[in-house]
């Protein structure tokens, strides 16, 4: 049963099985080539004499979870006409090559997975090094002649190339990667925007709150409006009910300091999602500060009243109602949203006039974090980037 499996699996007519050798480590399948006349590379004449033999090992396509050697019998053929030497022709085995090329398509696959490229070699049989320079071969240099109308700028930790921060940018709408840049700052945006000559055509550019992003786009896109994606704002409501949670927290003794840290959760999550018992657990909080109840009641505020807005023109009035609500609450750690909401007032209410975010970026980030992590990190930047561009394609 095995033998006719790996028969069927080396896809070849003209390859007669002999054996198979199985250990802990690796499978090794000896093998040879049937004996028909070659064509003479010299004279172009035909022959069937054979010179010598050589046995050639090859690696190829594991079998079984096995890395899988091919123990070749090669016959040497010698022209009768001219005398000249030469080996008999292998359809699946290159010249010169020491591995198939089923097995460089298999890597190559393997390349797409979230795995690292350890894994692939150990489970190939090859050296990392082979699955690198297999890696470097392949093209997937991203169309610079052309910008869709709408754009995702966004940042993420590589820590390779010398560089902590890289810099993504994406099609939310049609939801793939555009580019990956080595660093996030201006001057590198500013170079790889400006070889772009319809960037008049981008209408909308959606960002998070770095400067140098919003900077970038109001040099190289005059015509396009920049959206701040809405899960980088609405965080900072977050941050400050948790901010005032830990204030509150610290005062009360040791009890009920861990109940407050144990019930953060409640103070996140919607009101209308929680049940009964829910709720009056959140009242007994509310009972020990007032500034709690009023951070709880400026975050329900903010979710039904602000997020909810169908329009920009909407967003603004319900905006500044409510930025006007945190300042006369004067709970100290609203002011860091008032401040930020005052700066990208405009950016943050143009978010309401289109129905995309960096939810897509922020899914690719996920996606690179994996891969960085299982391969425990790079240090050559073109390589991440290409592993990137490869199994997002």
């Amino acid at each position: 049963m095995q033998g006719n499996y790996i028969t069927n699996f080396l896809k070849s007519e003209d390859t007669i099985l002999e054996g198979v050798v199985e250990n802990d480590n690796r499978i090794e399948l000896h093998i040879k080539m049937k004996q028909k006349p070659h064509i003479c590379p010299r004279c172009g004449e035909i022959t069937s004499k054979i010179h010598d033999y050589r046995v050639q090992r090859i690696k190829d396509v594991p079998l079984f979870g096995k890395p899988t050697v091919i123990v070749l019998k090669k016959r040497r053929y010698v022209c009768k006409h001219c005398g000249k030497k030469f080996y008999e022709h292998v359809d699946y085995l290159p010249r010169y090559h020491r591995m198939t090329n089923r097995l460089s398509i298999y890597i190559l696959q393997q390349l797409k997975k979230q795995q690292s490229m350890k894994d692939i070699s150990e489970v190939t049989g090859v050296s990392i090094t082979t699955v690198m320079r297999l890696l470097d071969t392949i093209g997937v240099e991203p169309d610079y002649k052309t910008l869709p109308e709408i754009i995702s700028i966004d940042e993420f930790k590589g820590n390779s190339g010398g560089r902590k921060y890289h810099c993504i940018i994406v099609d939310p709408k049609e939801r793939k990667i555009l580019d990956i840049l080595k660093d996030r700052k201006q001057e590198n945006l500013s170079e790889y925007f400006k070889r772009f000559k319809d960037r008049n055509k981008v209408k909308w550019v959606i960002i998070d709150m770095w400067r140098p992003f919003s900077d970038t786009v109001k040099t190289y896109f005059k015509g396009a409006k920049i959206a701040i994606d809405k899960f980088h704002f609405t965080r900072y409501i977050y941050w400050a009910i948790e901010n005032v949670r830990k204030r509150i927290q610290k005062e009360l003794p040791d009890n009920k300091r861990k109940y407050f840290k144990r019930s953060r959760k409640l103070l996140l999550a919607k009101y209308d999602t929680l049940t009964t018992e829910q709720k009056e657990e959140l009242e007994v909080m509310f009972w020990y500060s007032d500034d709690l109840r009023i951070a709880y009641l400026l975050k329900e505020e903010f979710n039904d009243k602000v997020l909810k807005c169908k329009n920009s023109k909407e967003a603004k009035i319900e905006l500044k109602r409510w930025i006007q609500l945190a300042k006369e609450s004067k709970i100290d750690e609203f002011k860091r949203c008032v401040q930020v909401f005052n700066r990208w007032f405009e950016e943050i209410t143009n978010a309401f006039d289109i129905p995309y975010t960096n939810s897509v970026t922020e899914g690719y980030n996920n996606k690179i974090k994996v891969l960085k992590r299982l391969a425990y990190g790079y240090r050559n930047f073109h390589r991440f980037r290409k592993r990137i561009l490869y199994c997002n394609a």
